[in-house]
């Protein structure tokens, strides 16, 4: 009897380990995701996605992004019924439940019907708890979706990349460049990258400057005189005397990040060329390297006069996001 015993316990562990091992393998044929960068499927009752609930996730999540001229929205949103939530639905990259619960809830899901995939859940007992419960974790959701979008983004990028070894060896980083870009001019120590479209353009540029470039704390009036200096000498129009230069008129933007664990200060902002008609969006991050008492500056901006430009700003600032300090070379 105890052998019998013995033999359907080894039985039962096996069978545990077989069903476990299915559902490894069961994660590992998640269907792709599906989606738009910086597109989110909302699944939502009609009548809360038309009333204040609907307002609410449309303040936060349409949000203007800052530093563009004129307003695109954080985040393209496609309202879908619980009732037609189906299978194409479901493979979405980016998913936000809202519903009616007994109790507040904020729950994030990673890989839930397709890999890799966001499915956010909302709930509240009534209305009132729902739209706080949005307020509450907004931040956060827009954070993640962001965080998860970038990385996205370079998962593009990486499939079809630019040479960056000049500006490995100019500035001993790396970067995740599609290759689209081409070099537009090359100096010691600035390097302008351009990516031609139908409607315009989109530009790249990193150069260095001393730690004493910011000693005086004053951000965004050290990035403006910085980056204007550069524009003077290097970025012109066909125009006498047009160069390009932050835009007076509306005031940068400016926050704190960490970029490869390097301190950094992001400024979004708009350009303008002195003495002409070009403008559009810039983003620039001022890195910080302690080790060799410089600031490594890296800048996106695009022109693209008769189309929208949030997209092309968010390539660039993913691209950005993938510099890599590189390691000393021994000599």
């Amino acid at each position: 009897m105890r052998k019998a015993n013995f033999f359907f316990c080894l039985f039962l562990i096996s069978l545990l380990f077989s069903c476990s091992k299915e559902a490894k393998q069961d994660d590992l044929v998640l269907p792709a995701s599906t989606g738009k960068i910086n597109t989110i499927s909302v699944i939502i009752d009609d009548v809360l996605w038309n009333g204040d609930v609907g307002d609410s996730l449309r303040k936060k999540l349409a949000a203007p992004v800052d530093g563009l001229q004129e307003e695109e929205p954080l985040f393209t949103i496609n309202q879908y019924s619980p009732k037609i939530f189906d299978s194409s639905v479901r493979l979405g990259r980016n998913i936000l439940v809202v519903s009616k619960a007994p109790d507040a809830e904020f729950k994030h899901v990673m890989d839930k019907h397709a890999a890799p995939q966001n499915v956010f859940y909302i709930t509240g007992h009534n209305l009132k708890e729902i739209i706080e419960t949005i307020d509450l974790h907004a931040a956060t959701l827009i954070s993640s979706i962001k965080f998860y979008e970038i990385i996205e983004n370079q998962k593009t990028t990486a499939a079809s990349l630019f040479n960056d070894k000049r500006i490995n060896q100019k500035f001993n980083i790396a970067l995740q460049i599609p290759s689209s870009f081409s070099y537009a001019l090359i100096k010691d120590r600035f390097v302008w990258l351009k990516k031609d479209i139908p409607s315009g353009n989109s530009s790249l540029l990193v150069y260095q400057v001393p730690y004493s470039a910011f000693k005086n704390g004053k951000i965004v009036q050290n990035a403006v005189r910085l980056r204007d200096s550069v524009g003077r000498k290097y970025i012109h129009g066909m125009l006498d005397k047009s160069s390009m230069v932050t835009e007076e008129s509306y005031y940068p933007y400016v926050s704190e990040t960490k970029i490869d664990e390097h301190q950094a200060f992001e400024i979004r902002g708009t350009w303008e060329l002195a003495n002409n008609f070009m403008n559009g969006p810039f983003i620039n991050y001022a890195i910080s390297d302690p080790k060799n008492k410089r600031y490594i500056i890296v800048e996106g901006f695009v022109y693209n006069p008769s189309s929208t430009k949030r997209d092309m700003i968010f390539e660039l600032e993913s691209i950005i996001k993938s510099i890599q300090f590189l390691k000393p070379k021994k000599k």
